[in-house]
């Protein structure tokens, strides 16, 4: 794993060139403390700093072809590598070191941009091609490793993380409405577009080339679906039997490293099966890593214990108060580099802190399962509504839904009425191609309401709905409801929320690369092959999942209900003991001088939650997407962040000046 940043056509003095990219570097250096090197010649200067993984000795970027005609720099991990240089070498190519990242230049050289749909892996690339004076961008397929480009005048840059951008001359951030529109709705902005004017990402499953004054961008790869009548597996034993061998690999090639491989074991389902099938695997003591809650209403650490004991793993856990998460949020958002409408990776940045602490560098983790195999409560609420809209006067079809929200306030011993308030939001409307999550944004958008009249007028003419049915635009016809719901799921919310601001940023904030089997394309692509009554069974979700695991994993695990993933807000922020930024950040003062809410609005939601004992979850929203905008606004926009001193750049293992 490593961090990535580098410009096209860039003028200016080669050394002050070269010191820009360093200080560019310097502020991602979390991302890879081990390495760090450059290459620079009179159109192009890509950087690197790395964390070592696979070859510790030689894989020091930036790395060349045989003639040195193409230059790589490289954030991610190819997991089929081995392989890959095996094929390249009966080609009669030849190498230097024996890392992966030499293996994707010779693949370059080889098969020119289509050898991406060789990879197996998870990564962002660039790749310089001398002869062609052309820029190469890659991402991975579902988006697990960042990239991010701008442009300033002529010069084209692109980065692991905006901050890096920061230390480009001339370069200016401010925030952009139309994000800020899209993260009040969706969690997360819509690809391309980030929280910041003019920044964009490039999206999963996409390559760039830019030369001269062209850019084009690719779409290599995208989820693929099948619909009612052509699903490939409905019989359940033969399913279990095709997932075993697919995901029996997934892990396999996960576990390729030069340093020790860990796990997250949070006590549910998935990491569980992550966990045993690593054990089936590798049977040595394998390292797992916790996290639990003071509060017990988030609190899973009797089912983490009871996972770490049938495992006999070596376990560690970390145990997180409201206070921690206040403590540590600040920080969090200045990894996040968006705003946030939940506290939960604050908990994954502090275990991912307790990983690095143990000398661990890699974990593996359970993401993607939920969105896969039908195990999110979004999905079965879907199905409830589906369902209540045959017979939307019933009184009884509405209380199924009391069985999915136990932890939400207005849930506890909920009558029909109360049920169709909150969930009879254009209930009837199971045609629309975004049915599945019309209910959930349309809750999340009333955090737009705290907005500034400024705000609100430059969005006059948007609505944020809209862009997502242009974007899908009849993609989603002709699929049943759990498809069309997990295309959704997949293409919004897992890779610009999951696994940016929870997944990649927590992690390699603490230089800790984690690994997701259930993401591996050859996963992903079979998942869409199933029936989806092997995925959602009735309302048992991840059916398929414990069928295949039942006497594998501990029957509590294996019988609980679903969990989500959770962490408090109200005694986060509203409580005797915070940090200070919090009242500062959430003052009248600074909201009213950063012009993003409206201050009047703000004093009565901090009023509502200081005085009621209950509050809503788009109230807890709410509060946390202003601290964590202000913020935003605070450290990016008005760069209330160290400077860097001389004493705090980066040190080149590797400086290549090819002039």
């Amino acid at each position: 794993m490593c961090g990535i940043a580098g410009f096209y056509k860039a003028i200016g003095l080669l050394e002050i060139r070269k010191e820009t990219l360093r200080r560019m570097l310097t502020r991602i250096k979390h991302r890879g403390p081990d390495e760090s090197g450059i290459y620079l010649n009179d159109q192009i200067g890509l950087g690197s700093v790395r964390l070592s993984i696979v070859d510790l000795s030689t894989g020091t970027m930036p790395l060349a072809n045989e003639n040195d005609t193409q230059w790589i720099v490289f954030n991610g991990e190819i997991f089929n590598y081995v392989e890959l240089r095996a094929e390249l070498e009966n080609l009669g190519h030849h190498f230097e070191t024996s890392s992966d990242t030499e293996v994707i230049v010779h693949m370059y050289d080889e098969y020119g941009p289509e050898f991406v749909n060789k990879l197996n892996g998870q990564f962002a690339i660039a790749i310089w091609d001398k002869q062609k004076e052309q820029l190469f961008l890659v991402r991975d397929r579902v988006g697990i490793r960042p990239l991010f480009y701008t442009e300033l005048g002529d010069t084209f840059l692109f980065t692991s993380e905006i901050k890096a951008l920061l230390e480009y001359p001339g370069i200016e951030l401010q925030l952009s409405p139309k994000a800020l529109s899209q993260y009040c709705t969706f969690w997360t902005s819509l690809s391309p577009l980030t929280a910041f004017e003019g920044i964009y990402e490039l999206p999963p499953g996409c390559y760039m080339t830019i030369k001269n004054d062209k850019k084009e961008i690719v779409k290599y790869w995208e989820l693929p679906m099948q619909k009612p009548g052509s699903y490939t597996y409905s019989n359940a034993e033969e399913a279990a039997e095709a997932f075993e061998e697919v995901f029996e690999d997934a892990i396999r090639v996960r576990l390729r490293a030069d340093v020790p491989v860990a796990a997250y074991l949070s006590g549910g389902i998935d990491s569980s099966v992550t966990t045993a099938f690593i054990k089936q695997i590798v049977a040595n003591n394998l390292q797992t890593f916790s996290i639990g809650f003071d509060e017990k209403d988030y609190d899973e650490s009797s089912f983490q214990n009871i996972a770490a004991t049938y495992f006999n793993t070596q376990h560690s856990s970390v145990s997180c108060s409201s206070y921690d998460i206040a403590s540590h949020f600040e920080d969090v958002i200045w990894h996040a580099e968006a705003p946030l409408l939940r506290t939960a990776p604050t908990p994954m940045s502090l275990l991912a802190k307790s990983v690095r602490d143990h000398q661990i560098k890699v974990v593996i983790t359970g993401e993607g399962a939920d969105e896969l195999l039908g195990g999110y409560n979004i999905f079965k609420e879907t199905k409830i509504r589906h369902f209540w809209a045959k017979d939307p006067s019933s009184k009884y079809r509405p209380l199924l839904l009391t069985k999915l929200y136990p932890y939400l306030p207005q849930m506890k011993g909920a009558k029909s009425n109360v049920l169709k308030m909150f969930f009879g939001y254009k209930l009837a409307e199971t045609k629309h191609p975004l049915y599945s999550h019309l209910l959930r944004w349309n809750n999340t958008s009333r955090i737009k309401n705290y907005l500034s009249d400024t705000y609100k007028n430059a969005l006059k003419e948007y609505n944020s709905l809209s862009e997502v049915e242009l974007a899908y635009n009849g993609k989603l016809e002709g699929h049943d409801f759990l498809t069309k719901a997990q295309r959704i799921e997949l293409d919004i919310f897992m890779s610009g929320y999951l696994l940016s601001s929870q997944g990649d940023r927590m992690a390699m904030a603490h230089s800790v690369e984690g690994r997701y089997p259930f993401l591996d394309y050859r996963v992903v692509e079979f998942c869409m092959t199933l029936d989806p009554d092997l995925k959602l069974n009735g309302l048992n979700e991840k059916y398929l999942l414990k069928k295949m695991m039942k006497g594998r994993i501990p029957d509590p695990i294996l019988n609980r209900p679903k969990q989500a993933y959770r962490a408090p807000i109200k005694s986060v922020f509203i409580a005797d003991k915070t940090p200070a930024y919090v009242e500062e950040m959430l003052s009248e003062k600074t909201i009213t001088k950063a012009g993003i809410f409206n201050p009047k609005h703000v004093k009565q939601l901090l009023e509502k939650m200081q005085t009621k004992k209950v509050v809503s979850e788009i109230d807890n929203m709410a509060l946390t997407a202003i601290l964590s905008t202000q913020l935003l606004y605070d450290k990016f926009v008005l760069r209330n962040i160290p400077a860097l001193a001389e004493g705090d750049l980066i040190s080149l293992n590797k400086c290549i000046l090819d002039i």
